[in-house]
């Protein structure tokens, strides 16, 4: 079902030979136009880096990965035999969807916990997370787009995310989030047909927005590229569970299903 990265073992490296690769494939001969991505879809923490001075209930809440996003994403990516590609490491450990230069990208401080793994790292220390996971990760992607375009395969992309219910005190209403930034074509249609659902509250760039210096996969891989994309997030209460995964799932496969032949038809002929 999945293929992943055999990741070399050299001197210096932060992965070690017990240390699961940094991301897994699913659904590789997918022959669907959708192409799905999850960078914030594990919680793993090398090793070497002893949980990071946390304890594992810490790691388990929304700053250590996106609760619920990895069982949606797989489920949908065979619903729609879609590509897929999950990342595998906490996003404490380093944030995949963060820009090398973002002050978040090994966060020192997430929602009120202090993380003593990341306190005062040194350049190699930061370096050894890139060259681990963020960078092997956003290869893959890249290749595959790659494999895509020279295949003259019509690619839709989707940033697959979750969010917390309740940030800084603040509850959030909404169930569902389309984001987006410079580029609405997939992002307004996936908004009006979430919206005509008619049983969900659907924030239109909400809870989060998208830009080039806070994010990464729209901006590199989406806007950079010229493809028809859009970053979903759901709320997390939604799809802690195997039911709320599969329900997420059908209601998505169902939508995009619908979605496509539209957005494809936006796509050059």
């Amino acid at each position: 079902m999945a293929d992943s990265h055999a990741h070399p073992i050299a001197a210096g490296a932060l992965l070690g030979p017990a240390d699961p690769a940094p991301y897994a494939v699913h659904q590789p001969q997918g022959r669907s136009s959708y192409l799905l991505i999850a960078d914030h879809a594990g919680q793993q923490v090398p090793a070497a880096l002893a949980n990071l001075g946390l304890p594992q209930a810490e790691l388990d809440r929304h700053i250590g990965w996106d609760i619920g996003i990895a069982g949606v994403t797989l489920e949908l990516a065979r619903l729609l035999d879609a590509w897929a590609i999950t990342q595998t490491y906490s996003r404490l450990v380093i944030d995949c969807n963060r820009p090398l230069a973002s002050p978040t990208l090994m966060p020192a401080t997430s929602d009120h916990t202090d993380v003593p793994g990341n306190q005062a790292l040194s350049a190699l220390q930061r370096q050894q997370r890139i060259e681990a996971i963020h960078a092997p990760y956003h290869r893959r992607i890249e290749a595959e787009l790659d494999a895509r375009q020279s295949q003259a395969r019509p690619t839709l992309l989707v940033m697959m995310h979750s969010f917390t219910p309740v940030m800084a005190d603040t509850v959030r209403p909404w169930q569902v989030g389309v984001l987006y930034h410079r580029d609405t074509r997939f992002a307004h249609a996936l908004l009006q047909a979430l919206r005509d659902e008619g049983d969900l509250v659907v924030g239109d760039n909400q809870p989060y927005s998208v830009s080039s210096t806070s994010d990464y996969a729209v901006p590199v891989h989406g806007e950079g590229r010229g493809l028809v994309h859009v970053e979903l997030e759901i709320r997390q209460d939604l799809i802690a569970d195997a039911a709320g995964q599969q329900a997420w799932a059908q209601r998505l496969a169902r939508i995009f299903t619908a979605l496509q032949p539209p957005l494809e038809a936006l796509l050059p002929g």
